[in-house]
Order: structure tokens, then sequence, then C-alpha cells
């Protein structure tokens, strides 16, 4: 199939456009975290946008793998910010003087795009498997556990067809939500978070009008640094607020 005349079919957005939509979602939802309860009628509105921004970061993944010309340098890339935006995380989440072991979302990327790397480039099925699955379980620890790397592998699998990715999408979604929201002790789903995970759904509209091309190629170099740049300075800053200013 040719990709490229398959996504031109379907609208008019660019990658850029996109991502950049993605990352404005993320602030959203990180800001009603730290300042806005959760479950109140405005904070479920900020979570719900917020839900929109690793489904895409996860697309787009995919996109950037079969685009990058050193997937050495693209992985170490990932790597290099994820340990950054390490400590700004768990600043972030848990205030400052305190250490976790929470390295946040470019860490889950991270190994959703070796997971990706892996299933490409190895021969056989049983490493396959135990790659994917060793990046499953090292994503425990970061932001979106496990889902981050099975929404990549289904975008990567599915790639070109649209209407297989959001099938596959969805039914991921179904499971992490079931799996999110079911407390740890008596198994039971709370409908409220069920309900504010399955919003990873309403990232299937922008990624629909994704027309296969990268866009604003007059700043190449803000679209590719922009977001791993964005993402520990702003839960920095967030940081900032949260305990230094609006205490």
């Amino acid at each position: 199939m040719n990709v490229q005349k398959s996504y031109s079919q379907r609208g008019g957005l660019s990658a850029s456009t996109i991502k950049w939509f993605a990352v404005f979602c993320m602030a959203i939802d990180h800001i009603a975290w730290a300042f806005v309860p959760t479950f109140s009628a405005v904070g479920i509105v900020m979570h719900a946008f917020g839900r929109i921004t690793a489904p895409c970061m996860c697309f787009f993944l995919t996109e950037g793998y079969v685009h990058t010309h050193d997937i050495r340098r693209y992985l170490l890339r990932m790597g290099i910010f994820a340990l950054l935006s390490w400590p700004c995380f768990v600043f972030f989440e848990r205030g400052p003087g305190i250490w976790a072991l929470e390295p946040g979302m470019i860490w889950s990327l991270f190994f959703s795009l070796l997971a990706i790397t892996a299933v490409d480039r190895l021969k056989g099925p049983v490493p396959k498997m135990l790659a994917v699955a060793g990046c499953m379980l090292a994503t425990l620890v970061g932001d979106w556990p496990l889902f981050c790397v099975a929404f990549t592998l289904v975008f990567w699998l599915e790639r070109g067809q649209f209407y297989r990715q959001a099938a596959g999408f969805a039914a991921a979604a179904v499971l992490m939500a079931l799996f999110y929201a079911s407390d740890n002790a008596t198994q039971a789903v709370s409908p409220r978070w069920f309900f504010l995970q399955l919003c990873v759904l309403l990232a299937l509209f922008p990624l629909s009008r994704y027309n296969g091309t990268r866009g604003d190629e007059r700043h190449p170099k803000c679209n590719k640094w922009g977001f791993y740049i964005f993402y520990p300075a702003h839960l920095f800053l967030l940081g900032i607020l949260r305990y230094f200013v609006f205490v």
C-alpha cells in the first residue's frame, strides 16, 4: 500500500500540528493535577484533554522510527531526555527534596521506541517477544506503564491502515482503562476512573486527520527538540508554582 497516499486521503493535519496540540493537552492535564480537584467538572474536562497526549506521542514514535536517518541517535536522544526529565517529574509529583523511581513519560516512550525497533530488527518470534516483554516491564516505573508500549506496537504493526490502527488501539484502550481503574485490593472497577482513562480514544480525532507530512519546515529544530525540552521545563515550572508560589 502507498502509505503516503492513504494518509493524504484522510485529511489535512501535519505531524507538527498534532504533536504541538498533544503537548498543549499535556500541559492542561498537568496543570489540573497540580491545582484542580480531579473529579470536579473542570478537572474531568482538563484530564480528558490530557488523555490525548500519550496515544499521539506513541503514534508519532512509529512515524519517527520510519523516517529517522539514525535509530541509534534517536534512541540516545530519547534516553538522555528521559534521564534529564526524571528529577523534574519527581519534583512535580512529590515536591522538593524527595527522590523516587518515577522517571516520567519520556522514559516510557524510550522503551516503546526500543520495542518497535526490536520487533522490526530482531529475527524470530521468541527474541521479539522477550524484547517487548522486557520493554513493557521497564515502563512499570514510568508514566503510562505497559500500555505506552502496547499503543506504540499497535500503531507500528498496522501503520498506514488507520482503521485497523484505530480498532487495535480502541481494544488496547479498553483493557488499559479496566487495568488502571481497578482497585488493587478488591479488583472492583471505579466507573469515574474508567471513564477518564477511556478518554484516550479522543486522540483518534486528531490522528484521523494526519496527512503524512512533517509540517512547519521553517522551524525543523523547534519541531525536533521542542517536546524534549518542553516536557522537563514545564514540569519544573509547575513544580515551582505548586510548592513555592501557590501554597
